[in-house]
């Protein structure tokens, strides 16, 4: 059985230069995630249905349930902690 075992970055505290990032990472990630989605023929609808490929999250990320931003927030902290916790350095131009 297949048991997830992700670099533990919990003691990475990502520093407030890059806070504003995680929020563009996050809207990002919906983006691509929208993309991939709409690319395999989902389209909006009221409320998920599989079956017939509708979801609710087809719409721009600002308009998005805080739950749904908030798992795109997560995704985008972690990938900035791990970033940080394999010693890159986030620098911008």
């Amino acid at each position: 059985m297949y048991e997830p075992k992700p670099i533990d970055t919990s003691d990475i505290i990502i520093p407030e230069e890059l806070a504003a990032l995680t929020e563009e990472l996050a809207a990002n990630t919906h983006d691509v995630w929208a993309v991939q989605r709409i690319n395999e023929g989902w389209t909006y609808g009221q409320s998920r249905d599989d079956i017939n490929k509708k979801t609710p999250c087809l719409v721009p990320y600002e308009e998005l349930p805080e739950s749904e931003k908030d798992y795109d927030r997560n995704t985008a902290m972690q990938t900035i902690k791990l970033l940080l916790k394999l010693g890159y350095k986030i620098v911008k131009d």
